[in-house]
């Protein structure tokens, strides 16, 4: 049985019908149409996407009962005081790139008064590394930017991206915030069974979704290490979850075309690939009447693509560096003819494994895992180069005494930046991607099903904002055309350094990504 909740909403009375059990973001979101508080984990409550406040004090609302806030005030991204200066800081360092996490973590940091490490430990940030959003909490730069050059090379990075004001606050134009709340929603069943109903609140009750779990299940590399050659290196890597923070989401009007997944950010190329805009399109024409597919984030980390593991081996012979790898079927390997004037021949096997889906569309996928090899092989940091021509160098620091990162130093030319702001931004975010694929970052697969047991967004272990070390980003001169994903040759280096680094400062090297038994995986994977 329905209830009714009368609160305040941004300054304004309201009463609702809710059901039980359903949540404050439900009822802001499907009830209200307030969209700037989003669904990144509902109901795991640990990516703080939806954050807003209550009395004054940040609340989770995917876990907040919408009953819980009867008689008392709410309120959005869209009723914040102040939210104008955030969002113009926001957008002066490059603290908001797809902008969904952003909304979140200015309502957090409106609400805080005290330790922002600890009120940011609350969020999730995929896009930008985190420095950029202490820059901008804590300094609140303003001024003018040209939007039409930072949306340019966004673009080039991000593949589907526009930079302006409106994108910290939630208003970048996310496929399901753009869809009629009237419309039919369609959600993921037992098999990827399309489950239909009149809300997003019943479809999930119909297709039995339940809260994702964190397993005890081990998180092991799926392939065999092969042994070690005489003076060489090997590596085997797990699976990783892209972690990008907006669910697949789409919509369609009978005979129209669907809203895109990709909307305002490239999900690291998650997204290449997605079902939900043909599934739209389908079920619009079936239904004879809007419909919204909507996934969630147990749905993705089921349905979505993974950072393919490998098992490999390189070692330089007569001035060759020769790779001798295995890869997990539908993963990409991209070739190095020449580096530093070192040849390398590469072979590549691709095999099948149990397992959920790999991307070949995935950041820097291919060019990050052989790069690793390369410098391992050759014991040194080298340049990693994008098919596009982009060239990034880095040197990761490690306390050898303590195992604390103490610094990532890049190099990085792009061809003309167009914007710097953007440019670095998308760079340090690229830095904290490599560092946890290195150091801490997999899920856990059974190896007879194929079947993914880490489903809390919290378990894939995506490295804490307190735990970022400082990032500097040298932008070489470049009169060159601006090149695309630039980015990538960023996430390459820098692991292909992080490896280098933890040889230097553990006194061996890993076999493993993530080289979770060093002491500076430990430090990253605590508490």
């Amino acid at each position: 049985m329905r209830d009714r909740v009368a609160f305040v909403c941004n300054g304004a009375e309201v009463e609702v019908e809710v059901e039980p059990g359903e949540s404050l973001l439900s009822v802001l979101r499907e009830r209200l149409g307030l969209v700037g508080a989003k669904d990144g984990c509902a109901p795991q409550g640990q990516c703080g996407c939806c954050t807003v406040l209550v009395d004054g004090a940040p609340r989770v609302a995917c876990v907040t009962p919408a009953q819980r806030v009867a008689g008392r005030s709410v309120t959005t991204i869209e009723g914040l005081d102040g939210a104008s200066e955030f969002a113009a800081a926001f957008v002066a360092t490059g603290g908001s790139q797809c902008g969904f996490c952003t909304p979140g973590i200015i309502m957090r940091a409106a609400g805080t008064r005290g330790d922002l490490d600890k009120a940011l430990a609350a969020h999730l940030c995929r896009c930008t590394g985190w420095q950029t959003v202490y820059k901008a909490i804590e300094d609140r730069p303003q001024g003018a930017r040209d939007f039409a050059a930072a949306s340019a090379r966004a673009v080039l990075e991000g593949g589907s991206q526009h930079v302006d004001a409106s994108v910290p606050l939630g208003g970048g134009g996310f496929a399901d915030d753009t869809a009629p709340r009237d419309a039919l929603v369609a959600v993921p069943g037992p098999g990827m069974q399309w489950v239909v109903a009149p809300s997003l609140f019943e479809a999930r009750a119909a297709a039995g979704k339940v809260q994702g779990r964190r397993t005890t299940l081990a998180e092991e590399p799926p392939l065999a290490l092969s042994p070690k050659p005489e003076g060489g290196v090997r590596l085997a890597t797990s699976w990783v979850e892209p972690a990008y923070l907006e669910p697949d989401a789409s919509w369609c009007i009978p005979g129209g075309e669907p809203a895109s997944p990709l909307a305002n950010g490239g999900a690291f190329g998650g997204k290449e690939r997605s079902p939900v805009a043909a599934a739209a399109r389908a079920l619009a024409d079936q239904y004879g009447q809007p419909v919204r597919v909507v996934f969630a984030r147990e749905d993705v980390v089921r349905w979505g693509p993974k950072r393919a593991p490998i098992s490999a081996t390189a070692v330089v012979r007569n001035g060759v560096v020769e790779i001798e790898g295995v890869v997990v079927r539908g993963g990409t390997t991209n070739v190095w003819p020449t580096v530093d004037s070192v040849h390398v021949q590469a072979t590549w096997t691709e095999v099948d494994v149990m397992g959920p889906p790999v991307g070949r569309e995935l950041r820097a996928a291919g060019l990050a895992e052989q790069a690793v090899l390369i410098a391992g092989a050759l014991g040194r940091d080298v340049p990693v180069v994008t098919p596009s021509g982009a060239v990034a160098t880095a040197r990761v620091g490690i306390d050898r005494d303590t195992g604390v990162l103490t610094g990532v130093e890049v190099e990085l030319a792009a061809g003309h930046p167009l914007d710097e702001v953007v440019l670095r931004s998308y760079a340090i975010g690229a830095v904290h991607m490599a560092l946890g694929w290195v150091l801490t970052e997999s899920i856990a697969v059974d190896p007879d099903t194929g079947e993914v047991h880490d489903l809390t967004i919290r378990s894939f272990g995506i490295i804490r904002a307190r735990d970022v070390p400082p990032v500097r980003v040298t932008l070489v001169p470049d009169d060159a055309p601006a090149r695309a994903r630039a980015s990538d040759a960023v996430f390459a280096a820098v692991a292909a350094a992080t490896w280098n680094a933890l040889a230097r400062a553990e006194g061996s090297r890993p076999d493993t990504f993530p080289a979770r038994d060093t002491r500076t995986a430990r430090l990253l994977r605590r508490g």
